[in-house]
């Protein structure tokens, strides 16, 4: 039997939830009959609405589609004024006080505290400059990724830029391909980096070379099946595909309907194509695809370029994102900002939209590790754009800990999570970088805090993975996690392997910082931290560093899910001011 979900996408779903949506903003959320919230606020998902959580009654999350992360400076002022007219809620965060922007590991926008009200104006104000949040969530093709400098790049093989704006052109709001089983995320590589992060998402394409008809073609090795989510994650699989720039549409049309034909529609957790990709195996998954279905004879894989893959890859000799300053093929430079858990007040976002318009930029990228880029500086202007007061706030040169911090929404906004996450993460990476010492050589360094198992910190790619839990502490329960060690990407990626359960939230930082001793004393020279926890069986990761109490306070050890909001001044659940009446 089809699920409820797939019951209520049969009534309404795709483009058309829009006229419902626009009902709803004129008559106000009460409007909405309450037995029918579940399945509403499952549709809105499709035009980029999450309803907020308990506590947080008729407020919405949305998220805008930003393919690879690429705005003008016009785009990116825009989604700050938004953000400033209507993302401020009833209390505020002690560390983002008022509207922010959140940037997100898969190169979106997030926006919070939206009401149903405002929803018609701010489509209308997306959409003038040329933004939309059609199909940002939902089960449909979503925010497609990769590098958001192509064509500018000057260590690329393929600037995919025009083929990813095909895509998106193609497969955003095409009825053909609006309803899939699941969600469906979507990689496109063509950098030396390999900064797609193609083995963790549904559909990858990766660059690869193969002579065909005597010539050496560069195109596309195409990979099915990765993913993060539930405790399984999985790396895509080779389905022995090469495909040419000008066949990634209809190779990608021909994946998308197999999906839609044969995903699970009778249980949810079972429908991400990862679970098809396990019972078929990457030859019948290429038979049925070859034989219904695509109309040409499909290549077989080509030689992939994955050896210089140093994109969250754990190298020493490479830190792997573009975090820095780094020429362009056209001789001007890009600027990699540090935005800490990609967070980023509205009026910083307009400043920056600004100055990125002083000088002469055309293009700000929004990368998956939650950072920022201003592309298209003269070389003549770097010295006083790196000058600018605000990059003292988003730097290019930040601290390891900081630098490498990543984390999910949490318990501010997130029905899923089960505890804090951003302002812990924060203060983790202060507390790190003023009381631990980084052993030599150790200029990256990743630490990645998913509120659950939802994993949209992407924690199982992190040197350091943390994964919300709950635990007992001298009788009261507390707010923990499970900690991870030696995940990453790269030409041999890997998961991290889950050595610690339940550690008391503030006892995390005491366990890093006696975990980094533990490598200096015992790593081989010049081992980076992720060969170092290879090297190691399972026996030898459990215990290797104890959690430990230190000069570090949480203020957010309570169970925040039980708020409803974590920094409100009164945040018990009977104190919410949701829904709101305005």
């Amino acid at each position: 039997m089809p699920t409820k979900v797939e019951g209520w996408k049969d009534e309404t779903y795709g483009l058309e939830i829009r006229d419902h949506l626009e009902r709803f903003a004129e008559e106000g959320f009460e409007a909405i009959p309450e037995d029918e919230h579940d399945a509403w606020f499952e549709r809105f998902k499709w035009w980029g609405l999450y309803h907020q959580r308990s506590g947080q009654e008729s407020y919405f999350m949305m998220r805008v589609g930003v393919p690879m992360g690429r705005l003008t400076p016009e785009q990116l002022r825009v989604v700050g004024e938004i953000a400033q007219d209507y993302a401020t809620g009833p209390a505020d965060n002690p560390e983002w006080p008022g509207a922010v922007c959140d940037w997100t590991t898969r190169q979106s926008i997030q926006l919070h505290w939206i009401q149903l009200e405002d929803i018609p104006d701010i489509f209308s104000r997306l959409e003038a400059v040329g933004l939309s949040t059609i199909q940002a969530c939902g089960d449909s093709w979503r925010n497609i990724v990769g590098s958001p400098v192509a064509g500018r790049d000057a260590d690329e093989h393929v600037d995919v830029w025009p083929l990813v704006q095909e895509l998106n052109e193609e497969f955003k709001g095409n009825e053909a391909y609006s309803n899939l089983p699941r969600k469906w995320k979507v990689s496109v590589t063509g950098d030396t980096r390999g900064a797609g992060q193609g083995d963790i998402n549904d559909l990858a394409f990766e660059p690869a070379t193969k002579e065909i008809d005597g010539e050496e073609v560069t195109g596309f090795n195409v990979r099915v099946g990765g993913g993060l989510a539930r405790k399984e994650p999985r790396i895509a699989r080779d389905i022995d595909v090469f495909c040419r720039p000008e066949e990634m549409t209809d190779v990608s049309a021909g994946i998308s309907a197999l999906f839609r034909d044969h995903g699970d529609r009778d249980n949810r957790f079972n429908a991400r194509i990862k679970f098809l990709m396990d019972e078929w195996g990457p030859e019948k998954f290429r038979s049925v695809l070859q034989d219904d279905y695509i109309d040409y004879e499909l290549e077989t894989a080509g030689d992939d370029l994955r050896h210089e893959y140093d994109y969250n890859a754990g190298r020493n000799d490479a830190p792997g994102d573009y975090i820095g300053v780094h020429e362009q093929s056209d001789g001007q430079y890009f600027v990699g900002l540090y935005v800490l858990v990609g967070r980023q007040d509205a009026a910083d976002v307009i400043e920056l939209a600004d100055l990125a318009e002083e000088y002469g930029s055309e293009m700000i990228g929004l990368t998956q590790r939650q950072n920022i880029i201003v592309a298209d500086i003269a070389e003549e202007d770097l010295d006083d754009f790196l000058a600018e007061p605000l990059l003292e706030e988003y730097s290019p040169d930040p601290h390891p800990f900081m630098r490498g911090s990543i984390a999910c929404t949490g318990t501010e906004y997130c029905s899923l999570s089960i505890v804090e996450t951003k302002n812990r993460m924060v203060r983790y990476g202060r507390w790190l970088r003023d009381n631990v010492e980084l052993p030599e050589g150790l200029t990256d360094f990743h630490i990645h805090l998913s509120g659950c198992t939802a994993s949209c910190a992407q924690p199982q790619i992190a040197d350091i993975s943390l994964r919300g839990m709950k635990t007992r502490k001298d009788g009261d329960p507390v707010e923990a996690f499970d900690i991870g060690l030696g995940g990453g990407l790269g030409e041999n990626p890997q998961f991290a392997e889950w050595v610690e359960m339940r550690v008391a939230a503030d006892e995390v930082p005491g366990y890093i910082k006696n975990l980094l001793q533990v490598y200096e004393a015992q790593r081989e020279e010049g081992q980076s931290f992720r060969d170092f926890i290879a090297a190691k069986d399972e026996d030898d990761l459990q215990g290797l560093a104890e959690p430990e109490e230190t000069s570090y306070e949480d203020p957010f050890m309570h169970n925040t899910k039980m708020t409803w909001y974590p920094y409100a001044e009164d945040d018990a659940m009977d104190a919410s001011p949701a829904p709101a009446n305005d």
